[in-house]
């Protein structure tokens, strides 16, 4: 289930019902790649050849929309920074007992450039002078901004991007192995806009040391989520309104009063009407997962899913008689954003033991 798709059906809900109330909820998410429990001390080192040692090299500018210019650059010289970015947002993360930086540049000495893994014997000579257990070396980096300028012509103004592509190759080293046990090629993007009178205004978007400070460090948070679970940031909602009952466990959410709504909700679920029970069921699974108790939220959004099932079947269409059950008068059936979450609460359920497995190491 994509979480884009989620979002998109939410806006679109929400949009076409005035009784539902959207807002944020923070979980966690289990990394990528687990670790032995016996992995505890790591080191982060850099191992991309920056023989260019030039923060911005343009390659090429095209003409733009409006006649205007469209400028390309890519970033060497940056990879120093971003290790150290790295080892600082892996650190943050107290996951590993200890998080290590070489502080040298290992193909320092490169004069030309080349992508090559760490050897064997390199990575036992690091890990026994650095006493970790493991290595994650930066291999490559590949930085590119795309800088536009256009002209707004209805409101007589400039308008400048900055895009911004990050690609940082990362690979993980054990002793007594001869190549990497994992290599994560991993890629984000960052993006900055400004508005002003004047092309010459909006050429720059940020400033050049702030520029170079932001991509550092947000290149070096992208490798994080493939080693260290990390905290996921994600819409939900709950129906408001078709009861008094609603209406006053939504002020009780509002006040962080999340156990008195959820009596309240309870209370709703007796009604006779179908609809208050599936509003009632749905809010319910939210109240659980908020709670951590994913199977009983899953519970519960099973029951809100198939009563808005039974709900929408009985809109026939006339022509075809077919039920219509995802979508309804053009915009999607509260059968189909039920069934969304409920896609989203099973991932997250598939995912828990491998969560609670990571989790353990930082007990």
């Amino acid at each position: 289930m994509s979480k884009n798709l989620f979002s998109l059906v939410l806006i679109l809900l929400f949009a076409s019902c005035g009784s539902i109330e959207q807002f944020n909820i923070d979980y966690m998410v289990p990394a990528c790649i687990s670790f032995p429990s016996q992995l505890k001390r790591v080191a982060i080192v850099n191992n991309v050849s920056d023989t260019l040692n030039n923060w911005s090299i343009p390659q090429k500018n095209t003409p733009g929309a409006n006649g205007l210019l469209q400028k390309t650059a890519y970033y060497d010289g940056l990879a120093t920074l971003v290790a150290e970015s790295f080892a600082e947002h892996i650190a943050a993360a107290n996951y590993f007992e200890e998080v290590l930086i070489c502080d040298s540049a290992l193909r320092a000495s490169d004069i030309i450039p080349r992508e090559s893994t760490l050897s064997k014997k390199e990575v036992e000579e690091l890990t026994e002078s650095l006493g970790v257990d493991a290595i994650f070396s930066m291999e490559n980096l590949l930085i590119k901004s795309v800088n536009t300028t256009t002209y707004i012509s209805d409101e007589r103004i400039f308008h400048g991007t900055l895009d911004v592509l990050i690609c940082p190759t990362v690979s993980i080293y054990i002793p007594n192995r001869n190549k990497p046990v994992r290599t994560i090629n991993a890629s984000d993007s960052i993006f900055w806009e400004k508005y002003d009178n004047t092309q010459t205004s909006v050429a720059q978007v940020i400033p050049h040391q702030r520029l170079i400070k932001e991509i550092t460090d947000f290149a070096g948070s992208i490798p994080v989520k493939y080693l260290t679970p990390y905290r996921e940031t994600a819409n939900r909602f709950i129906y408001t309104n078709g009861s008094s009952d609603l209406r006053d466990a939504a002020i009780c959410v509002r006040n962080d009063q999340w156990d008195r709504a959820y009596e309240l909700w309870k209370r709703v679920n007796q009604s006779k009407k179908d609809k208050l029970q599936m509003y009632a069921a749905l809010n319910i699974a939210v109240y659980h997962e908020i709670a951590g108790n994913i199977d009983e939220a899953l519970k519960w959004v099973t029951i809100a899913r198939d009563i808005a099932q039974k709900i929408v079947a009985r809109k026939i269409d006339k022509t075809t008689q077919k039920s219509n059950t995802l979508f309804v008068n053009g915009t999607p059936s509260h059968y189909y954003y039920i069934s969304l979450y409920m896609s989203v609460l099973e991932a997250r359920a598939k995912n828990l033991t491998k969560l609670n497995m990571q989790m353990d190491r930082v007990k």
